[in-house]
């Protein structure tokens, strides 16, 4: 050793030797499963400390000290299975009976019956015994208070009560590590759970240790139990099974049990608008310093104790899935979830200019390959479409339309180009009878209302510091509103740009009407389903008949087998200097 340097010692890997020494010994085993038996069987158990000043003393009173004791089995860490439901035929509608209340946001999902009885009793039995070890650990001294929060906090599975299972194990809350209840996922599959069902304690604690020696804050950790052994970045296919472990536990999301068939939808769709809004680099990859400028972690801590998923409407709303779905379906008429240029046209009766459309086509926004040689997109490239076209206000939006915008890539737009996409609108109200406005006043229109720093061309940065880019992206590619904003007063218009301390966003105004809307008309055609057949004659019995024929083969009640795409190429970035 070099002179004058001192040993300094590692005080968390020492705890961690202690307590699995404690936990080793024959004769802590045996108090604990005294202790055990003694709670199962509903009988008190007390222990008494001393003056803090003083000694403290132990004494556990039970009313069976004859029971047979056994050595306590192995130790391991299960993740909370998931048994897959029977598959629905319809897309669930989200109700307002889910469950709400806090105290069941950390529950694990449970079946009926007999069962679901015993394992809640299963859970109050083990929690008293979880707290019985801390506090024997704590109080015979083998950690301080300091490392409690290094210490994994157990919560006993215990299989044992039905009696046709056999098997005691000890499962590790992520809330022990100082992370949400949702990492419990990512927890489990980095320390090698998903290949064997089941963690040892050690593998953890190693696994753990080494990720507090190089990830330094949230970020960095869970970028690092998602993403896969030599990349320092997380794509799409990452976030799959954490997002999967959100559908299967979290109770705002207990109504999709008995529709596994669009579990990968959902997913799909959450992926999406993650990318969405936090890969600012449209790289397809996001980095640490990404996730760490997003808001993505605090709404993952916020699934704990938000029991209504439809609260959290940045990334994890089942009503925007909803909705975003049921357009996509609405435009697939193969539903083979590919849609291809006459499809998307037809979105909000042929509301998009056909020039734009081939602009989203050709590769200029959409990351597969399929949009370029087969001439379709896929539902995830539709989820950042759908977003984009109904909030042109967000960063990533106002990207999104001045890419396709940008005909020739030099990162401005030029008069030419505004030009190019304004004829059409003219050809379109030309066709309505209502006069277009020369292009030369529209121009002047539009300076006026970007201000761009540079005569003669608009940049990237110009339009996002204009409060009115939807005013201006409508007015060369979306007639109709375009007609709405030529509608409205010029003062209110100005309003409501400046804004900016609006409740709720474009996006999630929309996606609100929207979804009252489809609920709408399914509440109705249940209804009429359900009870008046029966009062109409014959002749409107049969015309009924064809009626409800047509309403059954509604999209959304027939789905393809196959999964939606979600793989993502990289392509360039435009920077935005600011």
């Amino acid at each position: 050793m070099p002179a004058g340097k001192v040993l300094q010692p590692v005080l968390k890997m020492k705890v961690d030797e202690l307590f699995l020494c404690w936990l080793s010994q024959p004769a802590t085993q045996l108090v604990l499963k005294d202790c055990l038996r003694t709670i199962k069987n509903e009988e008190k158990t007390e222990i008494a400390n001393g003056d803090s000043g003083n000694s403290e003393n132990e004494r556990f009173t039970t009313k069976n000290s004859n029971s047979k004791q056994s050595i306590l089995g192995d130790i391991r860490i299960p993740l909370m299975s998931f048994n897959p439901p029977h598959l629905s035929t319809a897309l669930p509608v989200a109700t307002s009976t889910s469950p709400r209340s806090a105290s069941n946001t950390r529950g694990i999902r449970r079946s009926s019956g007999t069962r679901a009885v015993m394992i809640i009793k299963r859970g109050m039995l083990l929690h008293k015994l979880y707290s019985l070890i801390l506090s024997m650990f704590y109080r015979e001294g083998f950690a301080s208070s300091k490392r409690k929060k290094y210490v994994s906090k157990s919560s006993l599975t215990m299989d044992e009560l039905p009696s046709r299972v056999k098997t005691v194990r000890i499962s590790f809350s992520p809330c022990a590590c100082e992370c949400p209840l949702y990492w419990k996922g990512p927890l489990f599959y980095c320390a090698g759970g998903e290949r064997t069902g089941y963690v040892s304690v050690h593998k953890f604690v190693a696994m753990w240790r080494k990720i507090l020696q190089t990830c330094y804050d949230d970020a960095a950790k869970f970028v690092h139990l998602l993403m896969n052994p030599g990349c320092n970045y997380l794509v799409p296919e990452d976030f799959i099974p954490f997002l999967q472990d959100v559908v299967n536990s979290h109770p705002g999301l207990s109504f999709l049990k008995e529709a596994s068939e669009f579990h990968s939808r959902y997913i799909t769709t959450v992926v999406q608008r993650i990318f969405y809004t936090v890969n600012r680099s449209w790289s397809g990859k996001i980095t640490c310093n990404e996730l760490r400028k997003s808001n993505f972690l605090q709404n993952v801590a916020l699934l704990e104790e938000e029991a209504d998923i439809n609260q959290l409407t940045e990334y994890f709303s089942y009503e925007h899935f909803y909705v975003i779905y049921c357009k996509f379906w609405e435009l697939d008429t193969d539903h083979d979830l590919y849609i291809d240029r006459k499809d998307l046209a037809r979105h909000n009766d042929h509301a998009i200019s056909n020039r734009m459309i081939e602009r989203i086509f050709s590769g200029a926004v959409t990351r597969g390959r399929k949009a370029q040689k087969e001439g379709k997109i896929s539902y995830a490239d539709f989820v950042w479409f759908l977003i984009s076209e109904e909030d042109k206000k967000t960063p990533t939006s106002i990207e999104y339309w001045f890419r396709c915008m940008d005909l020739d890539g030099d990162g401005a737009l030029s008069m030419y180009e505004l030009e190019y996409f304004y004829e059409e609108q003219c050809q379109k109200l030309d066709n309505m009878a209502i006069e277009p406005l020369p292009f030369e006043d529209c121009l002047c229109q539009m300076l006026d209302l970007v201000k761009p720093q540079y005569e003669g061309k608009i940049t990237l940065h110009d339009l996002k510091k204009c409060k009115l880019t939807n005013v201006f992206f409508d007015t060369f590619f979306n007639i109709e509103k375009y007609l709405d904003h030529e509608q409205k007063d010029q003062f209110s218009v100005l309003r409501d740009g400046e804004g900016e301390s609006q409740e709720i966003s474009d996006w999630e105004r929309y996606a609100a009407e929207e979804y009252d809307i489809l609920v709408a008309e399914e509440a109705a055609g249940d209804q009429w389903n359900e009870g008046y057949e029966a009062e109409l004659s014959p002749v409107d019995h049969q015309k009924a008949n064809v009626l409800k024929y047509q309403m059954e083969k509604r999209p959304f009640f027939e789905m393809p087998s196959h999964l939606a795409d979600v793989d993502l190429d990289e392509y360039d970035y435009e920077e935005d200097f600011e």
